[in-house]
């Protein structure tokens, strides 16, 4: 399986991959005296918006966070709430994703999902596996410790198996086995909220990713919050541990 390139430092204008973490939800529906489903179905809104937007200005790459593994331990009815919201989400979508090119792509521990949801995300990386104007991947049931640590199952089962020996196993071979692996690393990381963290989120896919944080819940992140961020990545100098470039190129 490949693994992303090299990154090249220097300026980017445009990011090739954004990854989010979008919070806020619950706090946005409580603010309003709302029930917090509430908060998660205003929360889907700011979803399509961010994947117009991106589709908008060639972005080829979008990771949305939506279920992480710790997000098991809320409580049931609220976990109900977001599994059917994601089975509803599906249902209404996944049509107009597939017309405007956009591929959809689930990465996760489907083994704690239910059967229903499984087979309407299998069905819909089915239906758009072709389309090449946004690869939008969705994490579900996802943690970043949990994909390292599958990767490490699956090396050591080499291993121990004679297909591999140990002194192959190197940051190249890891990467390949991660459940992200074979697509740029995001060169841009939102976090919504307020939060100052990545909680676990792609823990090595973000070793030189740019951060951006806001205070405006999920709810109401929009178009001009994207632009924000996007204005703000230009004006970075990425370097990935190289010194920079003089001024001028020489």
């Amino acid at each position: 399986m490949p693994v992303a390139a090299t990154p090249q430092a220097g300026a980017s204008p445009v990011p090739r991959h954004i990854a989010v973490i979008m919070d806020g939800n619950g706090r946005w529906a409580e603010q309003r005296s709302l029930p917090r489903a509430a908060g998660h179905r205003a929360g889907a809104r700011a979803v399509r918006t961010t994947i117009e937007e991106c589709v908008r200005q060639g972005i080829g790459a979008l990771t949305l966070f939506a279920f992480s593994s710790e997000n098991w331990q809320r409580p049931p009815g609220e976990v109900g709430v977001l599994m059917q919201l994601f089975l509803e989400s599906l249902d209404r979508e996944v049509a107009e994703l597939d017309a405007n090119g956009v591929r959809l792509r689930f990465i996760g521990d489907r083994s704690r999902l239910a059967p229903p949801l499984t087979e309407r995300m299998a069905s819909a990386e089915a239906r758009t596996a072709a389309r090449d104007r946004l690869d939008l991947v969705v994490a579900v049931a996802y943690g970043g410790r949990w994909d390292l640590a599958q990767a490490a199952r699956r090396l050591a089962a080499e291993s121990v198996a004679g297909l591999r020996q140990p002194s192959t196993i190197d940051e190249e071979a890891l990467g390949a086995c991660l459940k992200t692996a074979g697509r740029p690393a995001p060169d841009l990381f939102i976090r919504t909220g307020g939060e100052r963290r990545i909680s676990n989120f792609l823990l090595w896919d973000l070793a030189y990713t740019e951060l951006w944080f806001t205070d405006t819940l999920w709810p109401d992140f929009d178009a001009a919050c994207l632009a924000a961020a996007l204005e703000d990545f230009s004006g970075r100098q990425r370097r990935f541990g190289r010194v920079a470039a003089p001024a001028g190129g020489g």
